[in-house]
């Protein structure tokens, strides 16, 4: 059998080290925490049968990243009384609204956990293993690892050589402050795109502050170097948002926009692993694993988008057609942004292995 789930998560802050926490519920049953999952919903996609359970049995709504964070299994009890093996695959969800009422309240209980809490709650290992995997855990250990040129020094052995380059570096004295900065700052409009792909009232508001961010970055980025702006394009969606008034996002463009989610988060826990990239390869290989997947997933959701919008507006309104092509092509840049990433990232670590 084969099921799906949401991870329901939240961040205290958007800062790299801010706490995570994991919303869980209770069966309907014996009262075991486990996080919410049911049998895909025919004409749905897996993530988005996955968002439907989270509705209805804790009560969330949120943006949910069609690529999954990985499986497990559990043997499920039938009403017949047999035990079969269950596959579950488990979708990463940001949580952005909890509802008072909602359909199977009186049936569970829904808590927040923190992230180690949430893993040790929950029966199933390969389950606890994969909450595990979310949260950056190599992150205090990565964060207080040496200062590069130390590194350098200690690793080879040069150390004069190397005095010209502290001159070259930022004021602050350690540029990967300005990285891990530039991530944060990369997380926040990542959460404001998504927001602003769930479509209201406020969308204005979430244009606005899209806007903000992207000047953040750019403060950022003049400290350090101008390339690092590629991986800025919300703006250009956001600002398309607004110049030709779009009220509600295609269904693709909020999976776009969940992907960029949780590809910015992935990405800020691995901006602080480059302080020590020796001792965090592996946890570094798996994240841009993961962004590579993401993009690939992305291609298929813009492609599948396009052909779907051309099929019922492309001949009756070209303008519209035009338009939604343009914010397809727009959040794909976004995307391919964090494979670049992803292949520098790899690139250093084929370095110093």
């Amino acid at each position: 059998m084969r099921q799906i789930a949401v991870l329901p998560y939240r961040t205290a802050s958007p800062a790299l080290d801010a706490p995570i926490s994991i919303l869980l519920v209770t069966t309907r049953g014996s009262g075991r925490w486990i996080i919410p999952k049911g049998t895909p919903a025919d004409r749905l996609t897996p993530h988005a049968s996955a968002a439907k359970e989270a509705e209805e049995e804790a009560g969330v709504l949120g943006a949910t990243c069609p690529t999954a964070l990985g499986s497990y299994r559990f043997r499920k009890r039938l009403p017949s009384g047999a035990s079969v093996w269950t596959d579950v695959d488990v979708f990463p969800f940001a949580v952005t609204e909890e509802l008072e009422s909602w359909k199977e309240q009186h049936e569970r209980e829904r808590r927040w956990f923190p992230l180690a809490e949430a893993a040790e709650a929950v029966d199933e290992q390969d389950l606890r293993a994969l909450i595990r995997s979310f949260g950056a855990r190599e992150f205090r250990a990565a964060t207080q690892a040496e200062r590069l040129i130390e590194t350098v020094n200690k690793r080879t052995g040069v150390g004069a050589m190397f005095a010209w380059f502290r001159k070259l570096m930022p004021q602050q004295g350690d540029f990967f402050d300005l990285f891990e900065r530039h991530a944060t700052t990369l997380v926040r409009g990542a959460d404001a795109l998504a927001r602003l792909s769930q479509g209201g009232p406020n969308m204005a508001e979430h244009v606005r502050e899209i806007e903000e961010r992207e000047h953040d970055a750019d403060a950022i980025t003049r400290e350090v170097l101008q390339t690092v702006r590629r991986t800025f394009e919300r703006q250009q969606c956001a600002g398309a948002v607004a110049l030709y008034e779009i009220e509600e996002s295609e269904p693709e463009m909020r999976d776009m926009a969940a992907i960029i989610g949780d590809a910015a988060r992935r990405t800020a826990e691995a901006i602080p692993l480059l302080r020590k990239i020796g001792d965090n390869g592996h946890r570094l290989h798996e994240l841009t694993e993961r962004l590579v997947r993401m993009e690939g997933h992305a291609d298929e959701i813009h492609a599948a988008g396009l052909k779907r919008i051309y099929k019922q507006i492309g001949k009756k309104d070209p303008i519209q057609f035009v338009v939604r092509q343009e914010m397809f092509k727009r959040l794909e840049r976004v995307v391919d942004r964090f494979e670049d990433v992803a292949n520098e990232i790899d690139g250093l670590v084929i370095d110093h292995s």
